[in-house]
């Protein structure tokens, strides 16, 4: 069955019609009918992009990397002052959204599987929430197939953000994505294919959906060492990336966070952004320069798909 046919899925957590608090409603998380509304019109998510989001890979049947998504949501959750999730029902309703989804599309399908989490409906104030199980798009596997050309873009901030202004929320995945989605429209319109958001002071960041990873070889010693920024500079950290370098670290390479400039990825040995369904892609055009394919392409590559997939 090609992603194009697969069937959507769509599971209730926290019984949008009954209770109060963050694991609302007494009934199990229920399987909705997608094509029949759900949220409210009133619900804060969709007014003000209010709560907090967590997408997976669901491949084999398997959620990947679930813990650090988890400890991140919570993490969201409480930068937002939202009421504490209640995991095991998030957990819970996962496997119902998973069982639904090979159910009408067959096991083994790879699939973005989305924790949604609302401060609610403005009339009520009380949280809702759900999980969406979709097909990984034809765009994500081209790019992960592929690369991606990749523009900059000024972010609007200096690295001390987070701590002049905590209220800009740096560091939580939260659902007010419109600039980001902006950013990517932007460079589709000049003919590529994704952002590197840059810093006031001209420090990498990340790209709107994804973590910016960086590979230098040492060509006396040949040590091999993988590269992000920190995320003090104003970023949300990255599970694929943290599974990527976890896993690189047992390969024998170096990894570090590390501030970097346009100058560094361009003398890089590769450059990838990397996610948790587009898994990675690499940089293979930089504001216009080519990045020829490095020699440690394949290794890398192999070791993000086992990060993320394994």
């Amino acid at each position: 069955m090609s992603s194009r046919e697969a069937e959507f899925v769509v599971v209730d957590v926290l019984d949008t019609d009954a209770g109060t608090g963050a694991g609302a409603g007494s009934a199990e998380p229920q399987v909705r009918d997608v094509t029949v509304p759900m949220i409210y019109a009133d619900d804060l998510a969709a007014v003000r992009g209010d709560g907090v989001f967590e997408t997976f890979m669901l491949r084999g049947g398997n959620v990947r990397n679930r813990e650090r998504h988890a400890t991140r949501f919570m993490n969201s959750s409480a930068m937002l002052d939202l009421p504490e999730p209640d995991l095991k029902r998030w957990f819970r309703a996962t496997d119902i959204a998973v069982a639904s989804f090979e159910s009408k599309n067959g096991a083994g399908q790879e699939a973005a599987l989305r924790w949604v989490y609302s401060r609610g409906r403005e009339s009520t104030g009380r949280p809702t929430g759900w999980v969406t199980v979709a097909p990984v798009s034809e765009h994500v596997l081209h790019d992960r197939a592929h690369g991606v050309r990749v523009m900059t873009a000024e972010r609007g901030f200096r690295i001390d953000l987070s701590e002049r202004s905590p209220w800009a929320l740096i560091g939580a995945k939260t659902l007010s994505y419109a600039a980001n989605m902006a950013a990517l429209r932007s460079a589709k319109a000049r003919g590529v294919d994704d952002v590197i958001f840059l810093s006031d002071e001209g420090l990498v960041l990340e790209g709107p959906t994804s973590t910016v990873v960086a590979a230098e070889v040492n060509p006396t010693t040949g040590e091999k060492r993988l590269i992000t920024p920190p995320p003090h500079v104003g970023i949300l950290k990255g599970t694929s990336q943290a599974a990527l370098f976890k896993l690189a670290e047992q390969r024998g390479w170096e990894t570090e966070e590390r501030v970097l400039r346009v100058k560094d990825l361009q003398a890089a040995a590769g450059v990838w952004l990397v996610s948790s369904v587009r898994v990675q892609a690499r940089v293979t055009e930089l504001v216009g320069a080519e990045l020829p394919r490095p020699e440690v392409a394949d290794e890398v590559e192999q070791m993000a798909w086992e990060a993320v997939t394994g």
